[in-house]
């Protein structure tokens, strides 16, 4: 495999800089997580974080060195082994806590839901690449890509993982709003999917139920349903301005607030740091989001710009998801926070989907217009 020296000149060391940053910050979030329960006879969970982006930065490595258009003729390719890995998922996958979401491979648990998040990405891309048109997408250029979506999405949401199936519905709808799609098309859509929430209602899990009807009136049951998302906003709320300290938040520390190494970890950073540094999170998520948006615009191709988009789209919308939800905005819905939320399978492919990003952003200097 041949490097076009040229791509280390015009190296994108922003983009490496603000994903190693909030990595950086994630870290000493999850320490802070595990503190007060260390225990020697077990590696404690930033170890295990922090071999995750290792591992993930030798893929973002061979993402970035393999020309993304090559990358490109395999997307079908990624794309069925990902549906594969779904289907195994149902068949043999590992059942925790009511939802069987992993599959074992050499002692490792892997979570295939979340390749298809990059998956979804490629295909899409490769699609509307391949079936570029003049003008807006109607029922006859989506009737495809709709059908590519709805197998994974109905996968997904069998296992059950009702997050996770739709971000991968918004990834769709997203790259479709990139293309331009047909207002008539989409006032279909809205009203069919209005028509269907009353009917949808019924097939959901009673825990799904139970979440939704929490995220109205969580008050109802404080020490039941509600308990999360009421210790969440205490823990918000209590950091103030200046936060608690590092290591010092009551709600962390003595573990009333739950799941604060997955789901709710922006709580455990907003407990101990604050309002301000909330908002440096947020500013750091915010120029990596503005970055991906530049990447994408100034791509020689559409290829390149569909794919950083689609990339960039995915970064905002589980940051957007999982911080409104810990606000008590937004239902739990079981979405991470990109590069701060513990998992092997999210950050590698995260750090994955960073190396892509880097692909398009150096190859722009090289590509012919």
């Amino acid at each position: 495999m041949k490097i076009d020296r040229r791509l280390f000149f015009n190296f994108d060391w922003t983009l490496l800089g603000l994903v190693l940053a909030i990595c950086l910050v994630g870290l000493i979030n999850i320490y802070s997580t595990g503190y007060s329960l260390a225990d020697s006879s077990q590696t404690p969970l930033y170890v295990k974080q922090s071999q995750w982006i290792v591992l993930g930065l030798f893929f973002m490595v061979l993402a970035f060195a393999v020309d993304y258009r090559l990358i490109n003729e395999y997307a079908y390719v990624f794309y069925g082994i990902a549906v594969f890995l779904l289907l195994v998922v149902l068949l043999y996958g590992y059942a925790t806590r009511g939802s069987q979401r992993w599959i074992a491979l050499g002692g490792f648990f892997v979570q295939p839901s979340e390749l298809m998040k990059l998956a979804t990405i490629l295909v899409l891309a490769r699609y509307f690449d391949d079936h570029k048109i003049n003008g807006s997408y109607g029922w006859r250029e989506l009737a495809i890509p709709m059908l590519m979506i709805a197998i994974p999405f109905l996968l997904i949401l069998r296992q059950p993982d009702l997050g996770t199936a739709l971000v991968v519905l918004i990834l769709f709808g997203s790259l479709v709003f990139f293309m331009g799609i047909e207002w008539r098309f989409l006032a279909v859509v809205t009203t069919a999917v209005a028509a269907f929430i009353p009917i949808g209602w019924h097939f959901l899990k009673d825990y799904q139920k139970e979440r939704l009807l929490t995220f109205v009136s969580p008050e109802k049951d404080p020490l039941g349903a509600g308990y999360h998302i009421l210790q969440s906003i205490i823990a918000i709320g209590s950091g103030g301005f200046w936060g608690k300290g590092f290591l010092h938040g009551t709600q962390t520390q003595l573990k009333f607030l739950p799941e604060q190494q997955t789901d709710f970890v922006f709580s455990v950073f907003a407990e101990e740091w604050g309002f301000w540094g909330a908002m440096v999170l947020l500013s750091m998520f915010l120029s990596l989001i503005l970055w991906g948006l530049k990447i994408s615009s100034h791509s020689r191709d559409l290829l390149g710009s569909l794919i950083a988009f689609g990339i960039t789209a995915l970064i905002f919308w589980e940051a957007f998801v999982n911080i409104g939800m810990v606000l008590g905005i937004l239902p739990v819905v079981g979405i991470p926070l990109p590069f701060m939320s513990y998992g092997g399978s999210a950050m590698v492919v995260m750090m994955i989907s960073m190396g892509l990003l880097m692909n398009i952003s150096m190859r722009r200097f090289i590509l012919k217009p």
